[in-house]
């Protein structure tokens, strides 16, 4: 990790885990790892984000509206909460995103903040230059943020042993990790990210 890095935990939330309303398989496995990126960042002063899905109840973004996907992260729900053995450090930078009801928002750089600043505005205020993306699902939201990041000149890596795939049809997630790498990003596992330290 050089300085201008930033960590961004993607949508780790109760219903993209085993047993609630949109769950990824083994979604709830990135949680430990997670934990210690999160964990290395802040030991190095660096910035972690969390975003999540933050739903109307009325999105266009659910089958009822005309979406694909079953009602999950609905404003203030449990199920909307970040899963509950995710540690998110003293500091941590939350970012909502999918609020409005006629966007599915599967990207962060749709995200806002709470004092309302978009997220690539975050970013640039803290200088971030490079992102290091878990979480998930990798074929949804993780593959928007890091292809949106990358359009928009940041470096990324995306934190492969930190990422679960939906795979609503089998391979999408390779075939989402096929396509984040040929745009540009770079793969890394959490050994090899304690190895880099800060340059």
């Amino acid at each position: 990790m050089e300085r201008g890095s930033a960590l961004i935990i993607e949508d780790v939330q109760n219903d993209f885990c085993p047993g609630w309303n949109l769950a990824v398989p083994d979604g709830d496995q990135v949680v430990p790892v997670l934990n210690r990126y999160s964990e290395l960042f802040r030991m190095r002063g660096l910035p972690v984000y969390a975003s999540r899905d933050w739903h109307p109840l009325n999105s266009c973004h659910f089958k009822a509206g005309g979406g694909a996907w079953p009602v999950h992260c609905v404003q203030g729900t449990d199920g909307a909460r970040f899963h509950p053995g995710l540690r998110l450090p003293d500091g941590i930078l939350i970012i909502s995103k999918g609020m409005d009801p006629e966007k599915d928002g599967y990207s962060s750089f749709e995200a806002f903040m709470e004092n309302g600043d978009d997220f690539q505005s975050s970013l640039r205020q803290r200088g971030v230059r490079h992102l290091y993306v878990g979480g998930l699902a990798t074929d949804y939201c993780v593959k928007n943020t890091v292809l949106d990041a990358l359009r928009r000149g940041f470096a990324v890596t995306l934190l492969i042993d930190a990422v679960r795939g939906v795979d609503l049809t089998p391979g999408d997630a390779e075939t989402a990790i096929r396509e984040m790498v040929e745009a540009g990003a770079q793969v890394s596992c959490l050994n090899r990210v304690v190895e880099e330290g800060v340059r």
